[in-house]
């Protein structure tokens, strides 16, 4: 097998100076395109290996003299135990471990510049987060000839990697191949100003645990050559196959205007295509997986008229999605640019909404981080938040609020009620502020706060503001920053913009106040309905008498007092509702700036419940139940959740299951 692999790679196209000189390029691209790729590779089913060559040409687009050039050689994060990323992770990610000699790493063994010095001497491998000597994800190579503001750079690169077996987004199972972060990738240069950099520099972070990917636009053209019966998903579009005599058969594909490239390979797909207006929906099912099929396409087309509809238009014409089989589940829930990989098992119950939460999920990331090239590695709120709370919106839109997530024995459970009991149930939701390095939050918290306190606070703030101002501020961002890297402040400048134009200066100067306590600290929010009473008093009442003059009787009235407290430090303006028992209702303003407050009230009704923050706008309060106080125990919050156990626990025991 290893040999008629490399018969193939002597007879493929893979001279990348012939390749590049003739690849066309879109008269009007979307995006920049400062690093363009070509790949050949050869896979090796058999020794689970890749054989390729790649030529990259980079630009330089700042206005700085660059004397190195910074590569992500990610597949060393699989190498051994002593990789910053195994040691991070203990060897295991999202509840599944790495099997047992299940390595994987890539070399690059040939590395020169077009027509110039030999660079695989110089190859340095560094470790700019934690100074890990033996991490092998990041090298820099010097340059004996800088890089001139707006000149261009064509380095060729031969490497050769083990896949590991499939564990943290990659590798293979048996003979399925997911293969992502497996060619040596170029690095992010800043140049002042951009982002946070105060100086210019790269942005090339090592591959942790919790840290996922950063990268320029430009155009890829990969050949991949493999067995012919293999079925392959890839980013882009499929241009041309060509079927080789020795039983193999080579796929070009060619992507534009995004910024990573991964595909899949497998013999037993089943390959389901549909259409959503310009974009070719390839669905790649593993076996046994077929009963699955409309629930990912009613998903998938739901996902894809929902971020038409209320963020911008999905320039690709292609979506793959793929789903691994069994064994391969390290595969699955991720996102490369037009394909994504979502997660199925047989006989999964239609109200267990797994696939449909995943493939949105994944969907969203075309946008944040695809179509909107956020750094990962350093804020990652603003791809996963941002995509966990669009998951939140379609979710619920499509399949119910109280339903959307769980609907299965007559207990249900909605994607926001998800996402939001995620963050609140957390053993510390203090534990770290959302805004930090993903590598850095050492002491646990990184999900629950990037993807779940995200989407609470971006639920609050669309409550603050309006549904239509948030519409406008998500569109506003997408047009303003696709195809670039923005950071917390672009989209806090855009926050403070939109809500100007259409509130003046209802909620302050800006909306500063809210991000500084929800995004940059660690505060928690919480508001108590602490008490109601009444209190009855009699007043002195005069009657007059044509005959006997005057007299005086006692009228009933009662003193009614509520008291509200901020229980946390967060402060957010709040309403509180207060309903008497004659049907009369009233709602008051607070600023919540008191550590409590009072209100007092005087006639002949009586208060019978009221509830702070009565609308639920501020859905990041760490504990709804102790919003509202009642004289009718039955309207008590906790017997509301009493009653809704009980009838799935009703519910669970009419069915006979047994726990």
């Amino acid at each position: 097998m290893i040999a008629r692999f490399i018969i193939a790679m002597l007879f493929l196209p893979v001279f990348a100076g012939v390749l590049y000189s003739r690849q066309t390029i879109s008269s009007s691209p979307l995006s920049p395109r400062i690093a363009n790729y070509q790949i050949s590779v050869s896979l090796d089913v058999e020794a689970k290996s890749l054989n390729a060559k790649q030529t990259l040409v980079w630009r330089n687009t700042s206005p700085d003299r660059i004397s190195e050039l910074q590569f992500h050689l990610y597949l060393n994060a699989f190498k051994d135990l002593e990789s910053t990323f195994m040691k991070e992770s203990g060897g295991a990610l999202r509840g599944i471990s790495m099997a047992g000699g299940g390595w994987g790493w890539i070399e690059v063994n040939e590395m020169r510049v077009r027509g110039g010095e030999d660079l695989h001497a110089k190859i340095e491998f560094i470790s700019p987060d934690d100074g890990n000597p033996n991490d092998r994800t990041v090298f820099r190579v010097p340059l004996s000839r800088p890089i001139l503001p707006g000149q261009s750079i064509t380095v060729d690169l031969q490497f050769t990697a083990k896949l590991p077996r499939v564990f943290a987004r990659t590798g293979y199972y048996e003979d399925f191949f997911m293969v992502a972060q497996w060619f040596p990738k170029i690095g992010v240069y800043e140049p002042a100003g951009m982002r946070y950099a105060k100086r210019g520099g790269w942005n090339c972070h090592q591959f942790h645990a919790n840290t996922e990917f950063y990268a320029d636009y430009g155009v890829y053209e990969v050949d991949m050559t493999l067995p012919e019966d293999y079925i392959v998903g890839a980013t882009g579009v499929l241009k041309r196959e060509v079927r080789n005599p020795d039983g193999t058969k080579t796929m070009f594909y060619r992507a534009e205007d995004v910024h990573d490239f991964a595909w899949t390979a497998y013999p037993r797909f089943t390959v389901v295509e549909d259409q959503w207006k310009h974009v070719n929906i390839r669905l790649l099912l593993s076996p046994g997986r077929t009963q699955h099929t409309e629930r990912y396409l009613t998903s998938t087309k739901a996902a894809l008229t929902y971020f038409d509809q209320h963020v911008g238009a999905y320039p690709y014409t292609t979506l793959t999605v793929v789903d691994p089989p069994n064994g391969a589940g390290g595969a699955g829930g991720m996102e490369y640019p037009t394909l994504i990989t979502g997660g199925s098992s047989w006989g999964l119950p239609d109200g267990l909404r797994f696939i449909e939460l995943v493939t949105i999920h994944e969907f969203g990331h075309q946008y944040f981080y695809g179509l909107i090239g956020t750094n990962e590695f350093e804020e990652a709120w603003m791809d996963e938040g941002f995509n966990s709370y669009y998951e939140v919106r379609i979710m619920d839109e499509v399949y119910g609020k109280k339903t959307s997530a769980l609907d299965v024995f007559g207990f249900h459970m909605g994607d926001l009620e998800l996402a939001r009991s995620t963050y609140t149930g957390m053993m510390n939701p203090k534990i770290a502020p959302i805004f930090s390095n993903a590598w850095e939050f050492k002491a646990g918290g990184y999900s629950s706060l990037t993807y779940s306190k995200t989407a609470t606070f971006m639920v609050t703030l669309e409550r603050m503001i309006g549904r239509s101002v948030m519409d406008e501020i998500m569109r506003t961002y997408f047009n303003r920053w696709k195809f670039k890297h923005p950071c917390a402040r672009d989209f806090q400048a855009i926050v403070n913009e939109v809500v100007r134009q259409h509130h003046g200066s209802k909620f302050g100067a800006n909306l500063d106040w809210f991000f500084e306590q929800v995004l940059y600290g660690t505060n928690v929010c919480d508001y108590e309905l602490t008490s109601i009473s009444n209190r009855q008093v009699f007043r002195e009442e005069e009657e007059s008498s044509d005959s006997a003059g005057t007299s005086e009787e006692q009228r009933a009235e009662y003193e009614s007092r509520v008291l509200v407290s901020r229980l946390g430090e967060i402060i957010m303006p709040v309403d509180v509702l207060v309903r008497f028992d004659n049907g009369k209702e009233i709602r008051e303003r607070w600023t919540g700036r008191e550590r409590w407050k009072e209100f007092v009230y005087e006639g002949a009704e009586q208060i019978v419940w009221a509830k702070v923050d009565p609308d639920e706008v501020l859905m990041i309060d760490i504990n709804l139940l102790n919003n509202s106080k009642t004289n009718d125990p039955l309207r008590s919050p906790i017997w509301r959740y009493t009653l809704k156990f009980l009838f799935w626990l009703q519910n669970i025991l009419q069915f006979g299951l047994v726990f």
